[in-house]
């Protein structure tokens, strides 16, 4: 935990120049002592830029080089497409082939080449990681590497030096990467403060495994918060993480992200994605628990089909 304390650190001085200290909005409609963290405001609309600019930032000559490879249809290849833009790197993004057509034109924008493989998320990174080995390239994960979890753990750092009397910290959880550094960070800065893993019931991977003892294996069912669905990679880093750091763990189902979706932009404004609105869903169904508490939430993103969240708030 001490070392990802240092990680995040060093991070933080390393990113700065690249991504936005995103602002620590006080919410009254969701308590008199309530936070949103805005990472919605982030460069490329998510938190997720953090960790790509750490890990790109820490390759070395050769590396840079020969560029590297990564996998996404969503928020981390948009922040990867952007950091290899900014530095001056070459990179391919690997994509299923079943990858809708705006998001295809948000990346095809980018200075990134892409690479369809695969008919989902899952077969993409499979080719994307053997690739990268054939082709001695360097994979960039989403979440299971030190440099990607100590950049995302700067939105911690940023928190409590605006507020260090927080009591609580709401994260979505997908791999992990995310509240894995928030939680490391946190809990070596500010003694006794309790972070919260909040998890749609329809991909709830890392919260089973947790429970379970072990990296389990568990359906997938269509989600909002698809910036958190899907399943962990076995001797996943962030396991570990989220076993011995996280204090609790809350599940929503998907009418409580749709709700709080159309909660927060109706009472403070802010278009969210379903990722962040499952952070969201726990505080609200919640509330009581947190009411004597500083509490914050982590608005991870706010990349969402325009369409889509139009239905969902009408």
């Amino acid at each position: 935990m001490r070392r990802i304390y240092c990680d995040v650190l060093a991070a933080e001085a390393r990113i700065r120049p690249y991504v936005r200290e995103t602002p620590l909005m006080r919410a009254r409609s969701l308590g008199r002592s309530a936070f949103l963290k805005l990472e919605n405001l982030q460069v490329t609309g998510s938190f997720k830029a953090r960790g790509a600019f750490n890990k790109l930032l820490l390759l070395r000559g050769r590396q840079r080089k020969r560029g590297i490879l990564a996998a996404s249809t969503g928020n981390h290849g948009l922040a990867i497409a952007h950091a290899l833009e900014v530095l001056g790197i070459g990179g391919t993004i690997y994509l299923p082939e079943t990858t809708d057509a705006g998001k295809l034109d948000r990346l095809r924008q980018r200075a990134a080449a892409l690479h369809l493989a695969g008919r989902d998320g899952v077969e993409a990174e499979l080719a994307a990681r053997r690739d990268a080995q054939l082709q001695d390239r360097v994979f960039v994960s989403p979440y299971n590497d030190p440099a990607v979890i100590g950049g995302q753990g700067t939105i911690a750092l940023e928190m409590l030096r605006q507020d260090a009397r927080l009591d609580a910290i709401l994260v979505a959880v997908g791999g992990g990467g995310l509240i894995g550094g928030i939680a490391a960070y946190a809990k070596t800065a500010r003694n006794g403060i309790r972070i919260i893993g909040c998890s749609p019931e329809a991909s709830a991977v890392m919260h089973a495994s947790v429970a379970a003892g072990r990296i389990v294996t568990k359906p997938v069912q269509p989600t909002l918060s698809d910036g958190t669905a899907g399943g962990i990679e076995e001797n996943a880093i962030t396991f570990p993480l989220c076993r011995r750091l996280v204090d609790a763990w809350l599940l929503v189902d998907e009418p409580a992200i749709r709700d709080a979706m159309r909660y927060i932009y109706r009472k403070e404004r802010l278009v969210v994605e379903g990722a962040a609105a499952v952070a969201v869903a726990a505080l609200l169904q919640h509330a009581k628990q947190f009411r004597h508490l500083r509490v914050a939430v982590v608005i991870c993103g706010g990349n969402v089909d325009m369409e889509r969240f139009q239905a969902v708030i009408n």
